[in-house]
């Protein structure tokens, strides 16, 4: 048996297709299904229904694939610790959304490069879902994201609670006002980000809990692009305090929105039977303490890891 055959075994499993496991694994279809047959014949039992293009996993499969993914975590961990030595470069892999990324994670990482230079850290900008599935596959140390985020194979780590604020081109009417109320908005044009960004997602459940529906004038990829259309007076927006940049003196104003002011909950996400390096503790940190001193202008929550998340070995590294 190979560790090989175990990571075609799980990649198969997670994608549901032969061809598209082979892609992940950069190796022929061909030869991952016969490595997966070579396999089924050594352990006397087939692993897969192969039904058509799609392949589902026996129940002998299923039992098989708890064990595979173990064990891969094991070697991958006793690799971490051979090379986790003081003396040695560090290489860590960290994620982050597109409303966090610039904002939080970029700054830290050009924080560690004086702090830590031995630590070398290889950043990944995505949606959440794709970091929380990367998380879980091992391909991410860790990442920041926006909660809620629910899987058992996570740890969890709340770290910063922020206002989202409603922000406005210099020359709009509300510029010179230091609060709004949702009711002033019904005739604004808003311009979101897309439909799969959990910005958006978290704005329109704040505006259905009002019972408002905001016009949808246009919709951006990026922060950059929203705030230069809001800049030039095509609509107005909603985005986390932490996008308010000195950059943007001159041309956006922010504002408070009154009563009940819609919030966003940041956290980092880890695996919980992944090795934690010394690498990613050293970033991990960072982070916690620019969260508890109040380094990104927001507010930072001393909330308890959930139930099941597993600890930091030292909480004031």
């Amino acid at each position: 048996m190979e560790l090989s055959q175990l990571r075609y075994t799980v990649a198969v499993a997670e994608t549901g297709n032969f061809t598209r496991a082979a892609e992940r694994n950069h190796i022929s279809q061909p030869s991952l299904s016969q490595q997966i047959l070579n396999l089924e014949r050594e352990i006397g039992h087939k692993l897969f229904h192969r039904l058509g293009r799609k392949a589902v996993l026996t129940e002998a499969g299923a039992t098989f694939l708890e064990r595979a993914r173990r064990i891969l975590f094991e070697v991958e961990n006793a690799a971490k610790e051979l090379s986790d030595h003081p003396a040695l470069d560090r290489r860590i892999t960290v994620g982050a959304v597109p409303t966090i990324m610039p904002y939080l994670v970029a700054p830290l990482i050009a924080e560690c490069r004086t702090k830590h230079p031995n630590l070398l850290i290889h950043a990944r900008e995505d949606f959440r879902h794709s970091l929380v599935r990367a998380v879980v596959e091992g391909d991410l140390d860790l990442a920041v994201v926006t909660l809620p985020v629910k899987d058992p194979r996570l740890s969890i780590e709340p770290i910063l609670t922020e206002p989202l604020l409603l922000v406005v081109g210099q020359n709009h009417p509300f510029a010179s006002r230091k609060e709004i109320d949702i009711a002033d908005l019904a005739e604004e044009t808003f311009i979101s980000m897309g439909d799969t960004s959990t910005l958006a997602t978290q704005i329109q459940g704040f505006f259905g809990d009002h019972n408002f529906v905001p016009k949808i004038g246009y919709r951006c990829a990026q922060v950059a692009t929203l705030k230069l259309f809001v800049s030039m007076g095509l609509g107005i927006s909603i985005l986390p305090q932490v996008a308010h940049t000195h950059d943007d003196e001159g041309s956006l104003t922010y504002l408070h929105i009154s009563g009940t002011a819609p919030t966003r909950e940041i956290a980092v996400i880890r695996h919980l039977q992944r090795y934690q390096s010394r690498g990613a503790e050293q970033f991990l940190g960072l982070l916690r303490e620019h969260a508890r001193t109040g380094g990104f202008a927001t507010t930072p929550i001393m909330a308890k890891p959930a139930e099941g998340t597993a600890p930091a070995r030292d909480p004031a590294s």
